[in-house]
């Protein structure tokens, strides 16, 4: 049974462009399951790929580092982006979103750009393991690995 969902309206409102994502992502693969009964692997195929072209064009900064670091269970990649400007910068990490489930390095790399442009920041992404692959507290070690 697919699922079907009413648009919001008022307060309860998607941004259009959210909305025009979102409904483009439905058409393309419509899902017949509920989300929990689907595999991870297979959502991430369904999902991420759509995301890694929503912020397409990508803004320019003064480089991109891919780059890995020590991790309680290996090495840990990181993607460090630095913005224009003179240096020393500040620095942020960054941890991707996706319920610690889904997305990566890629899916983020939009906002990861538009935020060293916007602070005036380095920005360290962090590709945390993710689950059910790699059970809790598997990404939260990660994460503060690499802080």
């Amino acid at each position: 049974m697919q699922r079907r969902f009413r648009p919001g309206s008022g307060k309860r409102a998607l941004d259009a462009k959210a909305r025009a994502f979102l409904d483009e992502a439905a058409a393309q693969a419509p899902v017949s399951d509920p989300l929990d009964r689907i595999p991870a692997p297979a959502l991430r195929e369904m999902f991420n790929p759509p995301v890694r072209e929503w912020e397409r064009p990508l803004a320019p900064v003064a480089r991109v580092e891919d780059l890995r670091i020590p991790g309680p269970a290996g090495e840990i990649p990181v993607r460090i982006y630095t913005p224009e400007g003179e240096p020393p910068f500040p620095a942020l990490v960054y941890f991707h979103g996706g319920g610690w489930v889904l997305c990566d390095l890629d899916t983020h790399e939009g906002p990861c750009r538009d935020l060293a442009n916007l602070a005036g920041s380095k920005v360290v992404a962090v590709d945390y393991r993710l689950a059910p692959e790699h059970r809790f507290p598997a990404a939260v070690e990660d994460c503060l690995a690499a802080t």
